[in-house]
């Protein structure tokens, strides 16, 4: 057994299915209105959101208030191995991505400063029982919160600026796979959990008139470190092999990567919004994985697996109509570029570009309002061949076709003060 392939999956902390945008592990689903325009927000103030998409916008959103919002994900995946026809079904696993902002200032005031408590990375995925790539991946589940307080300025009415600090609050990865023996398999679980780490998220937004918005916004890269503490065990492992298999802790990094994006807000009347954004995301920082244990695994302390990420941007574009003066309805897209080469597909993360769909709605009564969103994804086909993995050295991976969709409902519920 090499050791290399004991922890491929270990995407872990952050990878995830349940991505619905930027490709890789990365998660936007942070507000129910902004998924049901394609994502679009950075260069718009809709409203406490804002304190994710564009910290710089939070001082230009009139309105107090408080929002909750959640999401539930529900991926479709199948894989095909190499010279098979036989398709095997991941099994049905639900993910529930939610986020929590809270606004505050005065009515007339130039300020505003928030709360913000959001899930960006996540997943739960399991493949069939003795599908081919068994011994890389059976089980993943995945969870994270971030808590992010945030101030804004607006320094004049047309240019506001602002910043928060995100702190990774928690993050927890199960991961499990079999393990390959001369007449049978054995299992390994790892469990782990994240290190508190703090990182930031600061933007600037331009409203030079009733028509036209600009936004930049950045946020900082934060390394997610399980140190010494995650727990290794075994099970199904014969007497006559035990003694290969020793560890009991592991540690690891993964880094989470810097994401810079601008966006454009057209309001061609009081009606009608328009949001268009570009999103870099340097993932060619994430170039290999590291595992170190603290007892060897057949007679090895130490697991490499390479990555070598590049480069990604995202493209989104939507809109919003207010119908009525309680009613207002919403559309977009995305188009995702993966950052994951050919031959280092992993089955954690079968990335490939994306293209989404999106539809939501909205309505007002009184200080209250519900939100509704909807999205489809669809992952493009990937083939990954044994000449792929041999020419890059990742056979420590699957050689086969990767087919995803993913269907995203959201529900959010505001209340102004």
């Amino acid at each position: 057994m090499k050791l290399k392939s004991l922890l491929l999956v270990s995407g872990a902390l952050l990878a995830g299915t349940g991505s619905a945008v930027a490709g890789g592990y990365q998660v936007t689903l942070a507000g129910i209105k902004n998924n049901g325009m394609g994502g679009v927000g950075v260069g718009l103030s809709l409203d406490q959101a804002a304190m994710f998409y564009n910290p710089g916008a939070l001082a230009m959103v009139r309105e107090r208030g408080v929002q909750l919002g959640g999401n539930v994900t529900l991926a479709r995946n199948a894989f095909v191995a190499e010279g098979s026809n036989i398709q095997r079904e991941l099994r049905n696993s639900v993910v529930t991505p939610f986020s929590l902002y809270a606004g505050f200032g005065p009515a007339e005031g130039k300020f505003r400063a928030g709360i913000a408590v959001y899930t960006p990375f996540g997943s739960k995925l399991g493949y069939a029982n003795g599908w081919e790539g068994r011994t890389s991946l059976t089980d993943i589940d995945l969870k994270s919160v971030f808590v992010q307080p945030t101030f804004s300025y607006a320094i004049t009415d047309e240019l506001s600026v602002g910043a928060g600090l995100v702190v990774l609050a928690y993050g927890a990865v199960n991961l499990q796979r079999d393990i390959a023996l001369p007449d049978s398999y054995g299992h390994i679980e790892l469990d782990g959990k994240a290190k508190t780490k703090l990182g930031f998220n600061a933007g600037i937004y331009y409203k030079p008139s009733d028509k036209l918005s600009i936004g930049i916004s950045h946020r900082s890269k934060i390394d997610a470190v399980v140190d010494n503490d995650g727990d290794v065990t075994f099970t199904n492992i014969p007497e006559s092999f035990r003694s290969r298999f020793q560890a009991t802790k592991f540690n690891a990094t993964l880094p989470l990567p810097a994401t810079t994006s601008v966006g454009i807000g057209v309001m061609p009347n009081e009606n009608l919004t328009i949001g268009f954004d570009v999103n870099f995301v340097q993932w060619s920082k994430y170039r290999e994985l590291r595992f170190d244990f603290d007892q060897p695994i057949n007679g090895q302390n130490t697991s490499v697996s390479k990555r070598n990420y590049e480069d990604a941007l995202t493209f989104r574009l939507g809109g919003q109509y207010k119908l009525t003066s309680g009613l207002t309805v919403r559309a977009g897209g995305s188009y995702d570029m993966t950052p994951v080469p050919d031959g280092y597909v992993t089955p954690e993360t079968p990335d490939n570009d994306r293209i989404s769909g999106t539809v939501g709605a909205s309505y007002a009564f009184g200080k209250f309002s519900l939100d509704l969103s909807g999205q489809f994804i669809r992952i493009q086909k990937r083939t990954e061949t044994q000449a792929d993995l041999i020419n890059n050295g990742t056979t420590d991976r699957v050689a086969g076709t990767y087919k995803t969709n993913i269907v995203i409902p959201g529900l959010g519920l505001n209340y102004a003060f």
